[in-house]
């Protein structure tokens, strides 16, 4: 097994933008002699000053000695030139993610630096094996992709490229586990694993919102107080910048030859076009400009509980839904569930989505008055609930069923009657993306939850979720996205069939 890099080792950066100057914080941190290029005069001296600043901050917070804050601001150094990079054992690029210019700044170090010196390139969306095309020792090349901000975000995938010797992946994994990140190997495809198997987090939102399914609003607070994500999809995108969110899937959808399943929205595009790129410019999803009010996600209001209602089954949505009634003080009957509902409130018979169309769903089991729930990280902890009702549900059985939610203690937002609703159909295509990247070698299902989870902190990886979820009701939710869409994008990874017909899960 490959040792990680001596704290004796020189790094070099080059690069010394935002991405840059955190890689060189983690790698003085860690011990070693450090030196910055860029070709921006004063820029590597700029960023040194800032490093050092956050040093001071974090002897500030008493997060670091003061003796290790000076040692490690001590170990940093601004290069001049290209040669002041000779006796680095590890260069770091974090450049402009152009090919040309990778592969041009690494066939020039090539003649500088020893022949036991690594190559790290920090490209989020470059192939690697294009970059190490231009080498004449293409085997010492590898990815070494931190996220933003590198000094707070734990992980770092570890990406080898078609002529990468095993070994190099190795000592960089060694070497970024050794600095205190979590890291995964990757192979050199399209995305690698953070930025492909995130496709479908926005796409999923994307598509919904183009069906007229809610607001942004609305869909961002169901995937956050619903899902558990952390943000939803808008204010992420929002956040990200379109320009950036839009060119990245824009590049994973030609890379994979424009693979249905990664298509770009016309939305997004529309917000690119008018330069309304999220919060940098003032608008995006949202408006931020001075003044602008950020509006509320709608919420049903209150109902009145049912005089008759019974909660079904033993399922754990059932068991949630008893026990947030117990709690609330709320007497309720059982009843046994021969078709998968969870309770019944009124006239309305509610479901939790398989992926139907809550009016397909009612035209064939005959039951009129569908209601159907959204998937939950936690039913026993979630604050709000996503649902919607079939076309033929009454309006009285469909209050009836957002009351009997409502005394379940949850805020109700009502969508419109899109299939799969938003956070089942989300995780599911989540998981599907995570299970096509482990079977075609790409990365290990450990790897792929680990890069989901500490990449942009998914509550959990995605495969580790569709286990707990059931591999047999994410199949059947893509099999019934599929039918009601007629869709390549909704295909179901062979690794998640095969699961299903040997009844085991992902992680054994």
């Amino acid at each position: 097994m490959s040792q990680a890099l001596s704290s004796q080792a020189v790094v070099a950066v080059v690069g010394t933008g935002a991405m840059g100057a955190g890689i060189a914080q983690v790698a003085a941190a860690a011990g070693h002699t450090v030196r910055l290029l860029d070709n921006r005069p004063g820029a590597a001296q700029a960023a040194i000053d800032g490093i050092r600043a956050q040093f001071d901050k974090m002897v500030a917070k008493g997060k670091m000695s003061t003796e290790a804050s000076a040692a490690a601001a001590a170990r940093l150094h601004a290069a001049a030139q290209l040669g002041d990079l000779a006796d680095a054992a590890l260069v770091v690029e974090a450049i402009v993610e152009s090919l040309a210019a990778k592969q041009k700044l690494y066939s020039e170090l090539e003649a500088i630096v020893s022949g036991a010196c690594i190559f790290g390139t920090n490209t989020s969306s470059i192939s690697v094996t294009a970059i190490g095309a231009a080498l004449k020792h293409p085997e010492r090349l590898a990815g070494l992709h931190f996220f933003n901000p590198a000094p707070l975000m734990a992980l770092v995938e570890v990406v080898s490229g078609l002529a990468t010797e095993r070994s190099v992946a190795d000592t960089l994994f060694a070497t970024a586990t050794a600095w205190g990140k979590t890291a995964v190997h990757a192979k050199s495809t399209p995305g690698f694993i953070v930025n492909r198997v995130a496709r479908p987090y926005y796409a999923e939102g994307l598509r919904v919102l183009t069906e007229g399914g809610a607001d942004c609003a609305t869909l961002d607070a169901v995937m956050r107080e619903t899902g558990g994500f952390r943000m939803g999809p808008f204010e992420l995108m929002d956040m990200i910048g379109h320009d950036v969110n839009f060119a990245v899937t824009r590049s994973v959808w030609n890379a994979f030859f424009n693979d249905p399943r990664f298509l770009p929205s016309l939305v997004q595009q529309d917000l690119v076009d008018a330069g309304f790129l999220g919060r940098k410019t003032g608008r995006g999803y949202f408006d931020y400009r001075a003044g602008a009010v950020k509006p509320d996600p709608a919420t049903e209001a209150a109902q009145t509980l049912p005089h008759a209602f019974f909660i079904c089954g033993m399922s754990a949505v059932a068991q949630a839904l008893a026990a947030r009634l117990k709690a609330a003080g709320v007497a309720f009957a059982l009843t046994d569930s021969a078709d998968g509902r969870i309770a019944q409130a009124g006239e309305a018979v509610l479901y939790v989505t398989d992926g139907r169309s809550a009016t397909h769903r009612a035209a064939k089991s005959g039951v009129a008055n569908t209601v159907l729930i959204d998937l939950a990280l936690d039913y026993s902890q979630t604050t709000r609930m996503a649902m919607t009702s079939a076309l033929q549900c009454s309006a009285p059985a469909t209050q009836a069923a957002v009351g009997l939610l409502q005394a379940c203690g949850l805020k109700v937002s009502r969508l419109a009657d899109i299939p799969g609703l938003l956070v089942m159909r989300t995780v599911a295509m989540l998981a599907n993306e995570a299970a096509d990247a482990v079977n075609q070698g790409v990365c290990s299902a450990a790897a792929a939850d680990a890069a989901m989870r500490l990449g942009v902190n998914y509550p959990k990886g995605p495969l580790a979720w569709a286990d707990e979820i059931g591999i047999k009701t994410i199949r059947d939710v893509l099999v019934n996205l599929g039918l009601s869409y007629g869709e390549d994008r909704y295909r179901i990874s062979p690794l998640i069939q095969r699961h299903v017909f040997a009844k085991r899960n992902i992680h054994v």
